[in-house]
């Protein structure tokens, strides 16, 4: 993903409790040249500001209306999470986090727990990037110890997030006095600052991984719902009362659903594209797979199904494979490890996939099916099940993944 002209100063999204001196901080760590830009997309949300300074190589988004109360906290949440999805779009990519600041008062560390839990649901898309937990308004250096011990435990027994905790550090924002004759001098700036400094490269890395992730994450769900409405097309024209000797009955919707696929993966209508697409329609239409399906399920003791449910579950079937073959072969294709030229891997993927580990999972299926107290639900016991057995999510191998490597 190219990066834009500003993506070089990087972002840093500071996020906490109102009262939690967030405003106090960034202007000790933006100093006098603090100037609130606007910069960011048109729709900027109320609920954040941003801040830059020509010091300071980094900008600072802020949220602005994290409250306690339910509904002021899920507002900021969805704030933070809109922020972050606008960041994926394209001409947005200045928009990405690139460290993020969690602001934890010391003051009221009975809450450690709560806030840290919240602050991680809001920042949930960026998996990776580097997180600094601050501390604010650490005036008891004593205390300071044992808060760094606390909000380690707190990420401890957060496993998702525990790997982005980078550094955990206590400050005094301004001064603050203690009474006449004492107080206590700004603390951890400078070090806040360095410690920023030295993740950012490795949080821009990080961002535009969360970011592509987050994207290919989206194609995924969008693609899987092609396929189950697909195999539900399918399922409806399988039952229909005619011969099913082979399966050129559902080359429309295969030629539709493998279309569909391809968009979202973004395969281009070149020539080599296009001859990738006609092989994959070609192996969706044999015979042999639904001619073997159907003998297996008439051989199945004990299973009385009507002839007309085990055609839809064969058509179901097929139309399910053939498009969570597509998935996996689309993604490999979408993520460089293979191309639209790569005609003979393609050809074994696809075929693999109404093989006969293919008759194996429509067995499966039509004793579910028949143990069912909705039989009539076939297309999305189809769906369910095919997606799971063929393992196509999260790019691992489908039914067999025949000379892929």
């Amino acid at each position: 993903m190219e990066r834009g002209k500003n993506m070089e100063r990087g972002n840093v999204l500071v996020i906490g409790n109102p009262g939690a001196g967030k405003s106090t901080l960034i202007n000790a760590v933006l100093g006098d040249e603090t100037t609130e830009t606007g910069w960011g997309p048109i729709d900027t949300i109320d609920e954040l500001d941003i801040y830059e300074s020509k010091i300071i190589p980094f900008r600072i988004i802020e949220t602005v209306c994290y409250e306690p109360s339910f509904f002021m906290e899920q507002k900021t949440i969805n704030a933070v999470k809109k922020w972050s999805k606008d960041s994926a779009k394209e001409g947005h990519e200045d928009n990405q986090i690139n460290v993020i600041w969690f602001c934890v008062d010391s003051t009221i560390t009975k809450e450690f727990s709560e806030t840290i839990k919240a602050l991680s649901r809001a920042t949930s898309m960026w998996k990776s990037v580097p997180v600094i937990v601050v501390i604010t308004k650490s005036y008891a250096v004593p205390e300071r110890e044992k808060n760094i011990e606390m909000v380690n435990d707190v990420f401890a027994e957060q496993k998702k997030s525990s790997k982005n905790l980078r550094k955990i550090i206590p400050v005094v924002a301004s001064i603050y006095t203690l009474n006449e004759t004492a107080f206590a001098p700004p603390e951890g700036i400078t070090e806040l600052i360095d410690s920023t400094n030295e993740l950012m490269p490795e949080g821009i890395k990080d961002s535009e991984r969360d970011v592509f992730t987050f994207i290919l994450n989206r194609k995924r769900a969008f693609a899987h719902s092609i396929v189950g409405i697909s195999t539900v097309a399918g399922v409806t024209v399988g039952a229909v009362p005619i011969p099913f000797a082979d399966a050129f009955i559902l080359t429309p919707i295969e030629i539709g659903e493998i279309t569909a696929l391809a968009k979202i993966y973004e395969i281009n209508e070149d020539e080599d594209s296009k001859k990738l697409l006609n092989l994959i329609v070609e192996i969706g239409t044999v015979s042999l797979a639904a001619k073997l399906a159907i003998g297996a399920l008439k051989a199945i003791p004990g299973i009385n199904i009507a002839a007309c449910v085990i055609n839809a579950i064969i058509a179901g079937g097929i139309v399910a494979a053939i498009g969570e073959g597509s998935i996996y072969v689309f993604e490999k294709i979408y993520l460089g490890e293979k191309s639209v030229a790569d005609i003979d891997w393609v050809k074994k993927v696809m075929e693999a996939q109404l093989s006969s580990q293919f008759i194996e999972k429509v067995m499966l299926i039509a004793e579910k099916i028949a143990k069912s107290d909705n039989p009539k639900d076939i297309g999305k016991v189809i769906t369910d099940l095919l997606t799971a057995v063929f393992n196509v999510t999260d790019n691992k191998k489908p039914l067999t993944d025949t000379g892929s490597k």
